[in-house]
């Protein structure tokens, strides 16, 4: 079994909470990429984080806990800039974010700052998300993707409160479309199909981005389940049934599963391999969304087992 490099943000959420009547802001650690390779590690695999993190008191808070996590920080930048925060209000239990601190702490980490050797013996690599959007970070993520080696996994996750236009839009289309042409997976959300294409529904999405180049397809659709287009086939997977109270996080925890599995058992020969792949992950994050919190929720394999038993 090998291991993964997972590049992109780290920061904190401020989570709008309701205590005694009066309306708080809890912090949290954030960043879809840490929540991702703290689901990694959480579940047994070896991850490595790659990212810049602010020499200030949150982020060395940042730090200790992907460090208590089990996840390996030879890649990381610190920087003399303060912590990004991102403001988290919801609807129900999905969460909407507005980003505060400039320049971006999490989008530092310059091309030079690549570790390329621990990048071409990985295993698998994964970039995207709200980093990808700034310079050196973008530049950074363009060089890695082309070290030879590893599996490469990607997640566009698009942020509406980041992109105020159709040209914001029309570029980050065109960006995640470079690393949607040679990826091995591509997991988007359901929301992130309508964002890049226009209300696209997710098999539409799919399709595209399989023809754009990618080698497999999974776009999440919360609590319907997941949409998954393999070179031989496409299928929907019901999500199992939860009480959800926070869905923070879910979608990277689905993605850490997969990359876990990708780590244990290659990449699948079939829709049929990653049908198995996607229930297991499903089953992840239906156990994130009964918990609050990112990626304090993210749970352990013996945590799987206690609620769900036999489904994974």
């Amino acid at each position: 079994m090998g291991y993964a490099v997972v590049l992109g943000e780290a920061l904190v959420d401020l989570l709008e909470a309701d205590l005694d009547g009066e309306l708080i802001y809890r912090q949290a650690i954030g960043g879809a990429p840490l929540n991702v390779s703290v689901a990694v590690s959480r579940l047994g695999g070896d991850v490595r984080y790659a990212g810049s993190l602010s020499n200030d008191i949150l982020g060395d808070r940042l730090a200790a806990f992907l460090r208590d996590a089990g996840v390996g920080l030879r890649g990381v930048r610190r920087a003399p800039v303060p912590t990004t925060l991102a403001v988290t209000t919801f609807v129900g239990a999905e969460p909407t974010f507005t980003f505060y601190g400039e320049p971006p702490s999490y989008a530092l980490l310059a091309a030079a700052d690549l570790d390329r050797d621990a990048i071409a013996g990985a295993s698998v690599l994964y970039a995207g998300s709200i980093a990808l959007l700034r310079e050196p970070f973008r530049a950074a993520a363009r060089a890695a993707w082309q070290i030879p080696g590893p599996l490469k996994v990607f997640d566009p996750n698009a942020r509406p409160a980041l992109l105020p236009d159709a040209r914001a839009v029309s570029d980050l289309r065109d960006l995640v479309e470079e690393f949607f042409a040679t990826a091995d997976l591509v997991k988007l959300s359901s929301a992130d199909a309508v964002i890049l294409y226009d209300g696209a529904e997710p098999a539409a999405a799919a399709e595209h981005i399989r023809k754009l180049g990618a080698k497999a397809v999974v776009v999440t659709c919360g609590s319907k389940g997941a949409y998954i287009a393999a070179a031989d086939g496409v299928g929907m997977l019901p999500a199992p049934s939860v009480a959800a109270i926070d869905a923070t996080g879910a979608g990277d925890s689905v993605m850490g599963a997969l990359i876990r599995r990708l780590l244990a058992d290659g990449f699948p020969a079939d829709l049929a391999g990653w049908q198995r792949y996607v229930r297991f992950a499903l089953a992840v994050a239906g156990l994130v969304c009964e918990r609050r919190g990112g990626a304090t929720a993210m749970p352990t394999n013996d945590e799987l087992v206690a609620r769900w038993g036999a489904l994974i």
